[in-house]
Order: structure tokens, then C-alpha cells, then sequence
């Protein structure tokens, strides 16, 4: 007889190996695929914000346009050189975001612009007038509202 202790069996077998492996890749797949969601949509704030940027921009070149329509020439393509009131926003649409003289800004040229105009009705009879300013951009869309009062008068 011996007077060694007994020995305890040490590692794994194989089934236990297997069955430890598969249980950590499901663990790790889970995490992945959370972690490729969230990697998918962390360009979405950029788009997002420029696209606030370009409607903040349009909406404040046609409030700082006279209230009272005058007559004028129609411009070419996207140009807005010769808009010389609010009215003469309505129903612009570009495919892509160009400066006053019509010049496409490449880097924006995966953004479209549409802007309306419409008579508002404000209490005490207040003449003022509708901005709507809708900016797209693959199949998202932000759209910002404003009005613009004849203070002028």
C-alpha cells in the first residue's frame, strides 16, 4: 500500500473542452452583433446635425429676404442669385445643396433641399408667412419650420 495521498483527476475531458468553446462563441456572436449595430449607426449623429446645419442655413437666407414679393427673373438650375423676397422660395427643390449662385458644394452633394412658403395665419392678424425647409439625405428627411412676420411694415 502506498501512503501517497490519492491524486485528483486535473483538465478537462474533451466533451467539457467542446461544450466550453460553443458556449463562448454564442457569448461572443451576441456580442459582436451588438457591437456591429452600434459601429452601423455611428455616422448616423453626423448626418444628422449636417443635416441641421444645411436647413438652418437655407431657413435663415429666406427670413433675411424682403416680406413684400417684387417682381424678378427666374434663375437657372439651383441658383438662387436672383430671389429678391420669401415668395420667391416657394417650391425650390435642388438634388443637392448649392450655394446662392447655383454652384453644386460637392461635399454636400448627397443632400437635397425643398423649401415652401405659405401664407400663416397668426392671431391679431399679424401678416406672416410659413417657412418649411426639408432637407433629405438617402431615405432620412429633417424638416424645420419657421415664420417670418412683415416687421417692416
Amino acid at each position: 500500500m502506498s501512503t501517497e495521498p490519492a491524486r485528483r483527476p486535473r483538465g478537462m475531458t474533451l466533451m467539457e473542452l467542446v461544450l466550453a468553446i460553443a458556449v463562448i462563441g454564442i457569448g461572443l456572436a451576441g456580442v459582436l452583433v451588438a457591437f456591429n449595430q452600434a459601429v452601423f449607426r455611428s455616422a448616423d449623429p453626423l448626418v444628422r446635425k449636417q443635416m441641421l446645419a444645411i436647413a438652418e442655413e437655407m431657413m435663415e437666407e429666406v427670413r433675411l429676404k424682403p416680406f413684400a414679393p417684387t417682381a424678378n427673373a427666374a434663375p437657372a438650375a439651383c441658383a438662387r442669385n436672383t430671389y429678391n423676397d420669401i415668395d420667391d422660395y416657394n417650391g425650390y427643390a435642388a438634388a443637392a445643396v448649392c450655394d446662392i449662385d447655383g454652384n453644386i458644394i460637392t461635399s454636400l452633394a448627397a443632400y437635397g433641399v425643398a423649401v415652401t412658403v405659405t401664407a400663416a395665419n397668426l392671431p391679431n392678424g399679424v401678416a406672416a408667412k410659413r417657412i418649411v425647409v426639408t432637407v433629405s439625405h438617402g431615405g432620412d428627411t429633417l424638416t424645420l419650420t419657421g415664420y417670418r412676420t412683415n416687421w417692416a411694415s
